[in-house]
């Protein structure tokens, strides 16, 4: 990796090696994730900076399928829109938005953090140009039914692709819950974004979109170029970039394999079923799924039933001075009234370190209770002072991509919400 530090991917004349390392980065993922056919003869895909970049990219070619059609059918194609979970990272807004797709959400209630197939299904229409599937969302790192969303446009006999939004499980699930469709060996899943930099074990930022087929990408995305000497093919966003982090994890999938990456990805399992079983004892309510049906992370709040007189923001606070980050926040629209916890378990996190938490989780909880309510109070007045102190540090320290964070403010909730109502938790 640090030999190729100074190397410019998109120069194949001079780094040809590089453009063949990632084509066999998309082969492995693309029969990772089940691509049709014997062979991966058929597997279309390229490396990203990351996931938001592949989303785009999705979305992108979902649009000009759709567009394509309508125009063929001589009827308007200006009112596209996609169905997707409100509880989406922030970047399927951004792709919406950029790309002028309207965005129809089916909305989390008080008792269920995914997508619901009969109701995303109900929302389609003949603008509709997809619909996305989440395997392992943001707040609780559930699986969304992508079986389910699929069998339903099979029975209604509908016309209208899903794309897999597998950031985080697309380097989970099929090691440790290989059963679980959700993949191209449903016919309506047409395209999978997977992040390197999150269980691919490289660091940031690299991601990967892969197609089940050629057609699902349209010809005219993809430019065909002459530069520097060489012809090629380019259909990303961006265009030069290091090509290091194509290397590290072509790197970690000839030298871990399916054993490796199946080994690590259910330590990480076991490690945040201990860790949810512990704080169950302490009073936590537990709202991700265990046993390899999720990501490996904790999301939990406390037990309304106790009567604390403390929430999940102080608790944090306590733990942040004993050197712990544990974001705390609220849930997605229309469920936003809940609070809650999320511990996302890394391969560097340990037995013994996570043993380290749970004394910590618990000392903070001694703590708390010992106090009285108006110094409880302080201690909430002090959290969200915290968190608009270091808004201001980051909006203040300058560069474009930070300034962004400008468009949010916190409320009284202490979440962090965006000015059109929309709230998503920090990662």
């Amino acid at each position: 990796m640090v030999d190729a530090f100074s190397k410019n991917f998109i120069d194949y004349e001079e780094y040809p090696v590089s453009a063949d390392i990632q084509n066999r980065c998309v082969s492995m993922i693309a029969r990772l994730f089940n691509v049709p056919g014997d062979d991966d003869a058929n597997a279309m895909g390229t490396s990203t900076i990351g996931s938001s970049e592949g989303i785009m990219l999705a979305v992108l070619a979902m649009k000009k399928l759709w567009a394509n059609k309508r125009k063929a059918e001589g009827k308007p194609f200006d009112q596209p829109n996609i169905i997707m979970n409100s509880a989406v990272q922030v970047c399927w807004e951004k792709a919406a938005r950029y790309f002028d797709v309207e965005e129809r959400y089916v909305y989390c209630t008080a008792d269920r953090y995914v997508i619901d197939p009969k109701e995303a299904v109900d929302l389609i229409d003949e603008n509709t140009i997809g619909i996305c599937s989440i395997l392992g969302t943001t707040y609780t790192g559930e699986y969304e039914d992508t079986k389910a969303i699929n069998d339903l446009l099979v029975e209604r006999n509908i016309d209208v692709p899903i794309h897999v939004d597998a950031a985080s499980g697309g380097f989970v699930a099929p090691f440790v819950n290989p059963g679980l469709e959700w993949d191209f060996r449903l016919e309506k899943v047409v395209s999978i974004n997977v992040s390197g930099h999150k269980y691919g074990l490289v660091y940031p930022g690299v991601g990967w979109v892969v197609w089940r087929d050629p057609k699902f990408l349209p010809k005219e995305l993809v430019f065909n170029i002459n530069y520097l000497g060489a012809d090629q093919a380019s259909f990303t966003l961006n265009f030069s970039r290091g090509a290091s982090q194509i290397i590290g994890q072509y790197y970690q999938m000839i030298r871990l394999g399916k054993r490796g990456y199946r080994r690590i990805m259910l330590n990480l399992t076991r490690t945040a079923d201990y860790l949810s079983a512990n704080l169950e004892e302490l009073g936590f309510i537990i709202l991700s799924q265990k046993s390899g049906e999720g990501l490996p992370l904790v999301a939990a709040r406390l037990d309304e039933d106790l009567g604390k007189q403390y929430d999940e923001f102080a608790i944090a606070h306590q733990l942040r001075e004993r050197g712990w980050v544990v974001p705390a926040y609220t849930m997605a629209p229309h469920s936003d009234k809940m609070k809650l916890m999320r511990v996302v378990v890394r391969e560097d996190f340990t037995k013994s370190r996570c043993d380290a938490l749970i004394a910590d989780f618990k000392l903070a909880l001694e703590t708390l209770d010992s106090m009285d309510s108006k110094r409880i109070q302080h201690e909430k007045e002090h959290a969200a002072e915290f968190h608009m102190r270091r808004r201001s540090t980051l909006i203040g320290t300058a560069g474009p991509q930070i300034k962004k964070q400008a468009t949010y403010h916190f409320n009284d909730d202490h979440s962090l919400q965006a000015k059109h109502d929309k709230s998503h938790p920090v990662c």
